[in-house]
């Protein structure tokens, strides 16, 4: 079974969400399935039918939600080194040919912000990063043609800090 790295706060929230689904959020759409159901024929109830579909997603949710719990792989990137890329490292890149200068954050997948320069554990950059030094040049295939890179720098700043888009209970339910 493959393993899915996360941070302990990546780990938590996971945690936090499938809680929620479990213990809120599918006690109150079942209520709402039943009241819905007792308004009488249900084939032409659309109340009844809305609420059968939030709870095959919440369904479906919980089933991933569960695979990622079962696969987590909780690594905090506080304790290690970052004189390598590895999980947890904050990446400045040159681009060979453009002299643009990047930087990537290496998270798990559910914290990953491509837009805000978090990026999974399992994209091809960060896997072609992973085991590098300052100065090490690499290449690698992206979606939009093979780049070359060379690694400025490596530090470590929190994952959850350079986060931007923070999850809340009202963003785990279907209503």
């Amino acid at each position: 079974m493959l393993t899915e790295p996360m941070t302990p706060q990546g780990y938590d929230a996971l945690l936090r969400e499938f809680k929620y689904l479990k213990d809120v959020e599918k006690p109150r759409v079942n209520q709402e399935k039943q009241r819905a159901a007792e308004l009488g024929d249900r084939s032409e109830n659309a109340e009844y039918h809305a609420a059968k579909e939030k709870l095959r997603h919440i369904d479906k949710r919980l089933f991933y939600l569960n695979g990622m719990i079962q696969k987590s792989q909780i690594i905090d990137p506080a304790l290690l080194s970052h004189s390598r890329v590895h999980f947890g490292s904050t990446i400045t890149l040159i681009e060979s040919e453009s002299d643009e200068e990047y930087r990537y954050s290496i998270c798990g997948t559910l914290e990953s912000e491509p837009e805000n320069g978090l990026i999974s554990v399992h994209s091809p950059l960060a896997r072609a990063m992973l085991g590098k030094e300052e100065g090490d040049e690499f290449s690698v295939n992206l979606p939009h043609g093979r780049k070359s890179y060379e690694v400025v720098s490596i530090t470590y700043y929190e994952i959850f800090e350079l986060k931007k888009n923070h999850r809340s209970e009202k963003d785990f339910g279907f209503r």
